[in-house]
C-alpha cells in the first residue's frame, strides 16, 4: 500500500463513519502515525508505506472511526498557543474558551498584578489557569476541580509549560480557603436533555461530569454565585464561560446577587460566550 492509497482508503473509511473533513483528517492520521509531515507526503505519496507503519496507522484510523476525538488519540491540544496534554478525563480545550482567558487578561492588565490572587474553578485540563499564569506571571493562580484525574492532568500541563499553579481538589468552594481578586470558571453548562444530541465525539468520549449543567444548564452558575461573595474580595471580578444562549440568564443571576458592571461578551461569530461582572465594593 502506498502512502497515497493508504490516505485514500482512510478517507473512505472516515466518510462511511460519518466524519466530516475526511480528507484533512486522513492526511493528519497518516502523518501522525508515520511520523512525517505534509511535505514528506507530497514528495513520497507513491512510495510504499513501510510495513511497521501500517498497523499503527490502521489502529489510529479504527479508533477515529469509533468517533474518538483526534485530540485523545494524539494526547494533546493547543490552547492560547501553548501545548496541553489531554485524555478522556478532561474536556478538550476549545478556541471558544480562549475568549474567557483574553477577557481575564484584559481586566488584569490595569491592576497591581503582583498582589493579585486568581482562582480557576472547574479547571479540567488546567488550560485556563496555566494560560493566565503564562501571560500574567505576576499573579498567584489557584485552580480547583472535583476530579482527581483531571487535577493530575492539570498538574502535568503546568509542569509542561513550567508554570507555578496551586492545584486543590475541591467540589467548587468546599475545600478552598482565603479570598481572591478574580474568579474565572468554565463550568458544566449543557442542559442534561441536550447531551444525547451532541456529536458522538463529545457525548460518548468527553467526560459527562464536565458537560452536564443539570436541567436548564444553569445549576453551576447558581451554585458558584451562592458562595462566591465569601471568596471574592469586595470589588473583585467574576468571569464565566457560557453557552451561546445563556448570556441573558447568567447576567440576570449575577444582577440578582448584586454584581455590577455586568457584560456579556460575544465571540467572533457574534454569540455570547463570556459573562463578567464585579462584586460590589461594600461587604
Amino acid at each position: 500500500m502506498t502512502y497515497r492509497s493508504a490516505r485514500s482508503w482512510a478517507a473512505d473509511q472516515l466518510r462511511e463513519a460519518g466524519i466530516e473533513n475526511e480528507i484533512s483528517e486522513s492526511e493528519f492520521l497518516l502523518e501522525y502515525a508515520c511520523g512525517v509531515d505534509l511535505n514528506f507526503y507530497l514528495l513520497h505519496q507513491t512510495d510504499e508505506m513501510p510495513p511497521e507503519q501500517y498497523p499503527v496507522f490502521r489502529d489510529l484510523l479504527e479508533k477515529r472511526c469509533r468517533r474518538i476525538p483526534l485530540q485523545y488519540l494524539t494526547g494533546e491540544q493547543e490552547f492560547m498557543g501553548l501545548p496541553f496534554f489531554v485524555d478522556g478525563h478532561v474536556l478538550i480545550p476549545r478556541q471558544d474558551t480562549e475568549l474567557l482567558v483574553e477577557e481575564a487578561l484584559r481586566l488584569l492588565k490595569d491592576t497591581e498584578k503582583q498582589k493579585m490572587r486568581v482562582l480557576d474553578l472547574c479547571t479540567g485540563s488546567g488550560c485556563i489557569a496555566v494560560s493566565l499564569k503564562k501571560f500574567c506571571p505576576e499573579i498567584a493562580v489557584t485552580a480547583s476541580d472535583i476530579s482527581a484525574e483531571a487535577l493530575c492532568m492539570a498538574r502535568k500541563n503546568a509542569e509542561r509549560n513550567d508554570m507555578d499553579v496551586l492545584f486543590v481538589r475541591s467540589d467548587l468552594f468546599s475545600d478552598l480557603t482565603g479570598r481572591f481578586h478574580m474568579i474565572v470558571s468554565n463550568p458544566p453548562y449543557i442542559p442534561t436533555d441536550i447531551i444525547p444530541t451532541l456529536m458522538p465525539e463529545v457525548r460518548i468520549h468527553e467526560p459527562w461530569q464536565a458537560l452536564d449543567g443539570s436541567a436548564d444548564g444553569l445549576f453551576f452558575y447558581r451554585k458558584i454565585l451562592e458562595e462566591a461573595d465569601r471568596y471574592l474580595f469586595p470589588g473583585g471580578r467574576l468571569l464565566f464561560e457560557i453557552g451561546y444562549d445563556q448570556g441573558g440568564a447568567v447576567s440576570e443571576l449575577m444582577r440578582e446577587k448584586g454584581y455590577t458592571e455586568i457584560e456579556a461578551v460575544p465571540d467572533l461569530q457574534g454569540l455570547d460566550r463570556v459573562v463578567k461582572g464585579r462584586r460590589t465594593e461594600h461587604v
